[in-house]
């Protein structure tokens, strides 16, 4: 008989806390010993005799990795994975997981990248201020109100959520190019209406609309640069719903405040929360919503089971799925 297993479940207070992480513990075969913390480092003793990890955005740095000795898997409950040290897991040996094959947040990150964009293309944001402000904007806005059907929507990682963000797409009546490492098999690209897979640049001068679903990684940083923003039509709309750093946030602020972008939707930044000193916040036409998009009561249920589940197969001597580093 196996020696137990023992599984730290980082669980920060704003998707339940030690209460959510309690309820999830049961999923876990009974050999194995869980403990719940809000904060990596807040039960020295459970790090350091820790075989699993589970996090759901709580950092986990080289330092916590080091002070684990017995660790055999950190399992991120997200599809982002930044906030682990990869390389000192990698140095360890220690496998880094995701969710990305479960699909958990897909439904709810591709509506709120649809939302951005409508509230966009409609200028939600500012008819409603204005209204507010008992000012009939209406003569001032009709300009700029514009449709999303018979546009190209253009997306930066043809991923589950990718995928889910062009099937949406189709139902607008939108021509869609994305931009990865692979391009997507011939039966998969009719369904997505005929989806085309071009290079990035190409992709950025062809959109009328830009979403980003690609990682952050090294490579990915700051994707959208200064020299990339300045291929986008002036007409162009950017929404992320990713990480905040694939972008430079503040060449994105020279691009609207000079006119040469139509607008932005962003879900996420970098840092989060961002500070008051971030020029974004007060930017002509953007949209901002604070890293919404997967943390729906329903979203947060199919997460959090699809990262205990990856964790506890794990345990029970099965290999973990969605291995990213």
């Amino acid at each position: 008989m196996t020696d137990p297993k023992n599984v730290l479940a980082v669980v920060s207070p704003h998707v339940g806390g030690r209460t959510a992480g309690a309820a999830l513990a049961g999923v876990f075969p009974g050999e194995a010993r869980v403990t719940v913390v809000e904060a990596t480092d807040e039960d020295p003793v459970a790090l350091r005799e820790a075989h699993v990890v589970i996090t759901g955005l709580a950092p986990v740095t080289a330092e916590h990795i080091a002070a684990a000795p017995a660790l055999e898997l950190i399992q991120c409950a997200s599809h982002g994975f930044d906030y682990v040290d990869l390389d000192a897991a990698r140095a360890k040996g220690v496998p880094v997981c995701n969710i990305g094959s479960s699909g958990a947040e897909k439904q709810n990150v591709a509506e709120q990248t649809f939302a951005l964009m409508l509230a966009l293309a409609k200028q939600l944001v500012p008819a409603h201020t204005a209204l507010v402000d008992a000012d009939w904007a209406l003569p001032r806005l009709q300009q700029s109100i514009t449709e999303l059907s018979g546009k190209t929507l253009g997306i930066v990682g043809l991923g589950h959520i990718g995928e889910e963000v062009a099937r949406r797409a189709v139902a607008f009546d939108m021509s869609i190019v994305y931009a990865g490492p692979r391009p997507i098999d011939g039966e998969t690209a009719a369904r997505l209406g005929g989806a085309r897979h071009v290079g990035l640049d190409e992709l950025l001068r062809t959109s009328d609309y830009v979403t980003l679903h690609a990682p952050l990684t090294d490579e990915t940083r700051h994707l959208l640069n200064a020299e990339r923003l300045a291929l986008l039509k002036p007409t162009a709309f950017v929404v992320n719903t990713a990480r905040g750093a694939l972008i430079d946030q503040d060449a994105l602020a020279d691009a609207l405040e000079a006119g040469a972008l139509a607008g932005a939707g962003l879900d996420v930044f970098d840092p989060e929360p961002p500070t008051p000193a971030l020029r974004l916040l007060k930017a002509p036409n953007v949209v901002l919503s604070p890293h919404v998009a997967g943390v729906t009561r329903e979203t947060l249920v199919r997460i959090a089971l699809a990262a205990v589940q990856n964790a506890a197969d794990f345990v029970g001597g099965k290999p973990p799925r969605d291995v990213v580093s």
